[in-house]
């Protein structure tokens, strides 16, 4: 998996919302092996940092030829995310296209909630 870069937020002292979408993600069925398509949103408030953008793109191309369920997915992408920038908050959306009729959408939220 390719390394995600940061560079310093250029305002750390306001709140703003930072949008990515990559709206030709692909990853495989771990069952079938077949590919799976989708778009990835990413949408936090950074601290710190703010994620490179030619580094989140080779990232997410990482999955490609990876076998993974949407949930683990989108949690792994979340968690990797958090990790390195340390956000105020996250939240990371998959948006699958349909497969056997059904599409699905998985959302992961950092710092997330409080529920058991």
């Amino acid at each position: 998996m390719a390394q995600l870069e940061t560079f310093d937020n250029p305002h750390p002292g306001r709140d703003y919302v930072i949008r990515h979408v990559a709206p030709e993600f692909t990853s495989v069925c771990p069952v079938t092996g077949q590919p799976d398509f989708g778009a990835i949103e990413i949408e936090y408030v950074a601290d710190k940092l703010c994620v490179e953008l030619k580094s989140l793109k080779f990232y997410l191309q990482g999955y490609r030829n990876e076998g993974v369920f949407y949930e683990d997915l989108v949690n792994r992408i979340l968690d990797d995310l958090a990790a390195a920038l340390a956000p105020r908050r996250m939240k990371v959306t998959g948006r699958f296209t349909p497969r056997g009729g059904m599409h699905s959408v998985v959302v992961a939220e950092h710092p997330g909630d409080a529920r058991p």
